[in-house]
């Protein structure tokens, strides 16, 4: 992400001297009127803000962890574009007609500032609130994930055909099972990784009844986990 922001900032300070080009090399004066005056200057102030902040809005969301998370920034970015397309007509407006009271492009300006800047700041909250969810979704989702990845490499690694069933049959009931969490299932949670302990000492010892056994307990607590699960989501 890093090289790509230098690229576009490469760019950004390409169209700021653009712009810086256009504004210096007019006429310096519109008819009886000097163009450099104070209603130019507030203008060219704010327009030249609106460019720092644009490319600030761009380093924050090129600056993204993940190219999901800098998916969620790109309303960021687009904001960021009409932001300065906004202040460019207005300041442009105070440009290009000098003679308008200095007060009045202070304030258009201020306004157009103001809206762009709560746009920005909603648009950024929002990324990191949908980025939020999806962390809290992993970690939600991790226990089951972790639990069918060790189920799994047990089933590949069982002595015996036996003891290979007994893997394939919680391996297969993990793989099933709703993987999402809740704090209401936290000592269900405690129970199985428990449970999934000692089905695993079971198979290392190689003990068929104890692993026969654990793992029915270990099924039936999955079982009732998903009952549990579909039961709040019905609630929900």
């Amino acid at each position: 992400m890093k090289k790509s922001f230098g690229i576009y900032s490469i760019i950004w300070a390409i169209c700021l001297a653009v712009f810086n080009v256009i504004v210096f090399v007019t006429p310096s004066e519109i008819g009886a009127v000097s163009k450099f005056n104070g209603s130019f200057w507030v203008g060219y102030i704010f327009i030249t803000v609106a460019f720092i902040g644009q490319l600030i809005c761009a380093f924050f969301a090129f600056r993204a962890r993940s190219l999901k998370r800098f998916f969620y920034n790109i309303p960021l970015l687009s904001i960021s574009y009409s932001a300065l397309l906004a202040m460019l007509i207005a300041g442009s407006v105070f440009l290009v007609f000098p003679a308008l009271p200095e007060w009045m492009g202070i304030v258009v300006c201020v306004i157009v500032l103001a809206l762009n800047a709560i746009s920005v700041i909603k648009a950024n909250a929002a990324a990191g609130i949908v980025d939020g969810i999806d962390n809290r979704i992993k970690a939600q989702t991790l226990l089951i994930k972790n639990l069918s990845v060790d189920a799994q490499s047990l089933m590949t690694t069982a002595k015996s055909d036996a003891l290979r069933e007994e893997a394939k049959k919680v391996y297969e009931a993990i793989l099933y099972s709703d993987p999402m969490a809740n704090a209401a299932l936290s000592d269900l949670d405690a129970q199985l990784q428990k449970q999934f302990a000692a089905f695993n000492d079971a198979m290392i010892s190689e003990d068929i009844t104890l692993a026969v056994e654990t793992a029915n307990v270990l099924i039936d607590l999955l079982q009732k986990r998903n009952q549990h699960c579909k039961l709040m989501k019905k609630e929900a």
